[in-house]
């Protein structure tokens, strides 16, 4: 029984819970695209790993900074660039400076390279795997100037130095000839010193045993720092490497091209391009046989050894699946097969 005066209880109209329901779902979509949106801005703009110079001024706001860098085509979005130091808590850390930076380099990265302080480092760290181009740039983000560096890095300097010795005259940089290491840096140290102790701790390593190991391979010392540089990049995996050693070296000696991914990607990034298997350079083993001009990035204390020690096995080939793991065989049909079933994400790339 209603009594008199109560009221109905009024329902709500059907059409505004689809219409409330219709804006959550838009909201919630919205966001969802916002937040792919965001992650993709901060991958990599291209993969042109050319360096270039970008100057951090005093008193620059994370804006100025973020809209600089996208101006100078370094990252893809400067509002992605600035929510990512918010939220990570470095908008107060980037230091104003010079730093070489490159397209190829994700926002995390940027963001950590003008954040860490590198400026004030009491140590520079020379890496394995690095070309002279990356160790240039890794040299100027320790804070010494570009040109100072581009100074440094000039081969004549020094000539006295036995790392050196085997160096071609035709090659005029210092490719694969700087041993990785940290080194020790004061406020007044220039570059060079730097580059000098790298080149006489790699001078060390060469000793005569080593010297007369790539001999006993038909190697010249400069062709086997070349060999080992190129280990150092095709595997990662200790393991693998005295069997890609055997490889290169039994391709040679059967009078085969390399055919080495990271020689050919060396040329067309020296060429100031994308990596590409196809840029007809000197360092295109596909296309070229033989030993590549230079070596083609720093090499480590692995690499040199699996270069001196290759295995006694048989391989002719080997294709780095997209697990990790390298996969080997004697014949091309075979190789053609590992490539099919373990190399899909890396091989299209």
């Amino acid at each position: 029984m209603v009594r008199y005066g109560a009221r109905k209880k009024r329902r709500t109209p059907r059409r505004i819970w689809i219409l409330l329901a219709v804006m959550v779902v838009l909201a919630v979509g919205g966001a969802v695209i916002a937040r792919q949106r965001y992650y993709s801005y901060l991958e990599p703009l291209s993969r042109n790993q050319t360096s270039q110079i970008f100057v951090v001024s005093p008193g620059n706001s994370v804006k100025e900074i973020a809209d600089n860098l996208q101006t100078a085509r370094l990252i893809r979005s400067s509002w992605a660039f600035q929510l990512y130091v918010q939220r990570n808590d470095q908008a107060k850390l980037l230091q104003a400076g010079t730093y070489a930076l490159s397209p190829s380099q994700s926002i995390p990265d940027i963001a950590t390279t003008l954040s860490r302080g590198k400026v004030a480092t009491k140590l520079v760290t020379i890496l394995p795997g690095r070309r002279i181009d990356q160790v240039r740039a890794d040299l100027i983000n320790s804070g010494f100037s570009p040109s100072a560096v581009d100074r440094a890095l000039e081969p004549h300097r020094y000539s006295d130095l036995p790392a050196l010795a085997d160096k071609p005259k035709s090659v005029r940089t210092l490719e694969g000839l700087l041993w990785p290491e940290s080194y020790q840096k004061q406020p007044n140290t220039d570059p060079s010193v730097i580059v000098r102790e790298s080149l006489i701790a790699m001078g060390k390593h060469l000793t005569p045993d080593v010297r007369a190991g790539f001999a006993k391979e038909g190697l010249t010392t400069y062709q086997g720092i070349t060999l080992a540089s190129i280990i150092e990049q095709e595997v990662s995996k200790p393991g693998d490497r005295a069997k890609v050693a055997q490889v290169f070296l039994s391709r040679i000696k059967s009078g085969s091209p390399l055919e080495a991914d990271s020689t050919a990607r060396y040329g067309s990034i020296a060429a100031g391009l994308a990596p590409n298997l196809n840029y007809d350079s000197p360092y295109n083993t596909y296309l070229h046989k033989g030993w590549p001009p230079s070596p083609i990035s720093t090499v480590s204390e692995g690499s040199l050894h699996a270069a001196l020690h290759p295995s006694k096995t048989h391989w002719l080939y080997f294709v780095s699946g997209d697990d990790g793991t390298t996969y080997f065989s004697t014949n091309l049909q075979d190789h053609e097969a590992n490539t099919r079933k373990y190399c899909h994400k890396l091989c299209n790339n």
